[in-house]
């Protein structure tokens, strides 16, 4: 099961498919030159998360997969990269112990065995949180989240630059989809036109049929600045952030009994956070901005 959604099947489909657009999408220079918003910072300033004692660890097996790009996968030269291990390696030099930290790519079926196992230490692969694998396992706070957002046909007759212009427009969803239920919550004025799959949704409001579309952040800000897009459409208004629809965000798992290792890496994410480094990171993998 993989990322932050409710749902375990829209979790899976959903971003699975967004691995391949955005592996499949080449960088416009106007979108290199275009500079996101800035990464929501989700450690609170004022808290102070302590940094345990790591001296006697021997090493930090980190695990993740390689199928799930921008966050993991391998490059032109043969080599794991992405959000995720660079994120890793970031930890490691917070916490001072970069020569002890490993990463490894395993089948994302199997990291959960493998950490059960004790095959490695801490699984950094965009598993959702559930409130059955808290049962097992434990989560690192959340490093990132997933936003749904809008997505309109430019040419379209939208007169306001807020969601609230969109109601009595057809906006384009696919159904059975956490966002799905979500636009129907956040948004009952606008008028909800159900899809099979996220590709005939692009290709309706590609073409016109549909006025604007509500979706995965991630997959949409990929999608629009690429040249399957024919820059038809932008990103508009928005993001929207929901823990009941959209899940807790990206976090990382590990053992229950790991409760120093746990604090440690929550150490270190605040500080990242609150540094900038973990915003370079985001610069890096996203260009186009999912906030």
């Amino acid at each position: 099961m993989r990322v932050c959604l409710s749902s375990p099947t829209s979790a899976t489909k959903l971003l699975a498919r967004a691995a391949l657009i955005a592996m499949s999408c080449a960088l416009p220079l106007a979108a290199q030159e275009a500079k996101p918003p800035s990464l929501p910072i989700l450690f609170d300033a004022r808290e102070r998360l302590p940094k345990p004692d790591l001296s006697s660890l021997v090493r930090l097996r980190f695990l993740t997969s390689i199928d799930f790009p921008p966050f993991n996968f391998v490059d032109q030269n043969g080599k794991l990269a992405g959000f995720h291990v660079e994120l890793a390696r970031k930890i490691c030099d917070e916490l001072g112990i970069s020569d002890k930290c490993q990463i490894q790519a395993l089948p994302f079926n199997e990291l959960q065995g493998a950490l059960t196992a004790s095959q490695g230490d801490a699984v950094i692969a965009g598993v959702a949180v559930t409130p059955e694998l808290r049962k097992t396992f434990a989560f690192s706070r959340p490093f990132l989240t997933l936003p749904a957002r809008f997505v309109r046909n430019l040419k379209a007759p939208i007169s306001g630059t807020t969601a609230a212009s969109l109601a009595g427009h057809p906006v384009g969803v696919v159904k059975g989809t956490m966002h799905e239920a979500m636009m129907a919550a956040f948004f009952p004025a606008i008028k909800p036109v159900p899809f099979d799959d996220k590709a005939a949704l692009l290709a309706a409001v590609k073409d016109g049929k549909i006025d604007a579309v509500f979706a995965d952040g991630l997959q949409l800000s990929f999608w629009v600045s690429s040249p399957a897009a024919e820059k038809c459409c932008a990103l508009f208004d928005g993001p929207y952030l929901s823990q009941q629809f959209l899940g807790e965000g990206m976090t990382i798992m590990l053992r229950q009994q790991d409760a120093d290792l746990t604090a440690a890496i929550n150490h270190s994410l605040a500080t990242l956070s609150r540094d900038g480094r973990l915003q370079e990171i985001y610069l890096r993998y996203f260009p186009y901005g999912l906030y």
